[in-house]
């Protein structure tokens, strides 16, 4: 009597017929473990099928040899060596065991004296299953089912490369192709299901499933472990407190950035230190990157369409980093916007180009929080208040003037405040000889540089060098684009 086992049980998607009582062998020829116990395969007698992965002939001199070079069966039974004893009985696996174990092959078997000749053990070989060369395609076998979205045939003559440019899925450089395979693989980063709605998308209101966030951090580059921090900033930028649309539609050249913090972000090599704002680290390069290729290729938001920025800046193709928390005499800024300590969590702000701000100076936190301040003034323009928001990444060496003093975060920014209150007759129009500015008369007092809780402060960077970054925002506020913090969920 026979058994039909569900391909779908074990994540394959055909159904194989198997012994409803009895024992099952599965080898190959190449594996010379296999050859050894094909005498011990005839001694087993009439109960026992065996499937073979690589040559329907081998064994020699058995009843029953099924041919499973399609591997239909050694993906449903989960074979992970070679030879593999199992028995079913009423149609369940009993037990198996794995390699030549004289022992273990005559308790399952409940046969004694099995291969007198043989030695008492040999290790097996590794199933046709984990070939490098047939990966992809067992995987795509096994789990491609679960993919919906529709698939394009690129034509054998077509450079694959070059293809992917034509049809607009790139942000102006190679991107890597989204093949069924690595899409798979990329789901694997995740135990989130990738029908599973992450976001709707601006500008174009479209659907973001896992799976389309998957196919656009394969193009990125991401690596699997990256995916949870893409979802979360994609789930981040898509709410209507960070208005990606309105950052998009724009003329100004801000866009979406990301800071990474908690346990994640050591675990997947983040860079937090020396140049992390900039290049050479692959997953603050390929995070950034994937949410912007979200906006573009599931939101329609393209360069020269929706996205009307009148320059733009280099940081557009992707823009993410993460905090020095280790080094950090300040909790985790995720911490300080709600998160519980330990939570591993992004930051989505609006963004321009970093420009560092030096002082290699100053000693004391009053002289270095003055030049801050004077840095930070110049944000969209000296003379505009209440206008942008900005936020401050500040260096190690910087950090250790204030931790050193005993200034906490905030006291930093209060003390920032306070130097950022403009004088009304210096920012109205026409003062200082420049046009732009408050009209006369429109502040009676002094004027907040930054809306409250504009100024984002962020602790990140080598430890060489006395210079601090600020990265001027865009509008701030309810008729902006606010900072949103969000937990990753792996």
């Amino acid at each position: 009597m026979r058994t039909q086992v569900s391909a779908s049980l074990r994540g394959v998607d055909a159904e194989v017929a198997l012994p409803w009582d009895g024992l099952i062998a599965v080898v190959k020829r190449d594996c010379p473990t296999c050859r050894l116990v094909e005498p011990v395969l005839a001694q087993l007698g009439p109960g026992l099928t065996v499937f073979t992965q690589d040559d329907p002939a081998f064994p020699a001199g058995i009843g029953d040899v099924r041919d499973d070079t399609a591997l239909d069966v050694s993906l449903a039974l989960d074979i992970e060596t070679v030879p593999t004893l199992l028995r079913f009985v009423d149609g369940v696996e009993a037990g198996r065991t794995e390699g030549w174990l004289r022992g273990a092959w005559e308790e399952l078997a409940g046969v004694d004296g099995l291969g007198p000749e043989l030695p008492e053990y040999r290790p097996g070989c590794g199933s046709r299953i984990h070939d490098p060369e047939l990966a992809d395609e067992l995987l795509v076998r096994a789990r491609g089912g679960t993919l919906s979205s529709r698939r394009l045939e690129i034509a054998v003559l077509e450079d694959e490369a070059e293809a992917m440019f034509d049809r607009g899925w790139s942000d102006g450089l190679p991107v890597v192709a989204p093949t069924p395979a690595r899409v798979l693989r990329m789901l694997e980063g995740t135990t989130r299901a990738p029908d599973e709605v992450v976001a709707v998308v601006p500008p174009n209101l479209v659907e973001a499933t896992v799976e389309k966030v998957a196919i656009n951090a394969v193009l990125a580059g991401c690596r699997p472990e990256y995916l949870p921090v893409v979802l979360a900033a994609v789930e981040a930028a898509c709410t209507d407190e960070f208005n990606a649309h309105g950052l998009l539609a724009t003329t100004w050249g801000a866009g979406p950035a990301i800071v990474v913090n908690g346990p994640i972000a050591r675990e997947i090599g983040m860079n937090a230190g020396g140049n992390a704002l900039g290049q050479g680290n692959r997953a603050n390069a390929t995070i950034g990157r994937a949410l912007q290729l979200v906006i573009r290729n599931v939101g329609g938001g393209r360069p020269g369409e929706v996205d009307r920025a009148t320059t733009g800046h280099p940081g557009k193709i992707g823009f993410c980093f993460a905090e020095d928390e280790a080094g950090s005499p300040w909790e985790p800024l995720s911490v300080s916007r709600g998160v519980a300590p330990g939570t591993s969590a992004v930051t989505v702000f609006a963004a321009e180009g970093p420009r560092g701000l030096a002082d290699q100076i100053s000693r004391t936190p009053e002289s270095l929080a003055r030049s801050l301040a004077a840095g930070l003034r110049s944000v969209a323009h000296p003379k505009l208040p209440m206008a942008f928001d900005a936020t401050l990444v500040v260096c190690p060496e910087h950090g250790r003037v204030f931790a050193e003093a005993g200034w906490s975060r905030d006291r930093l920014a209060s003390e920032l405040a306070d130097l950022l209150a403009l004088d009304p007759a210096e920012i109205e129009r026409g003062a200082g000889g420049i046009e732009e500015g408050l009209p006369a008369g429109a502040a009676t007092g002094p004027v907040p540089k930054f809306r409250p809780g504009g100024l984002m402060i962020v602790y990140a960077g080598g430890g060489a060098g006395m210079f601090s970054t600020v990265i001027g925002g865009w509008v701030g506020g309810p008729g902006g684009s606010q900072p949103v913090t969000r937990e990753i969920r792996r």
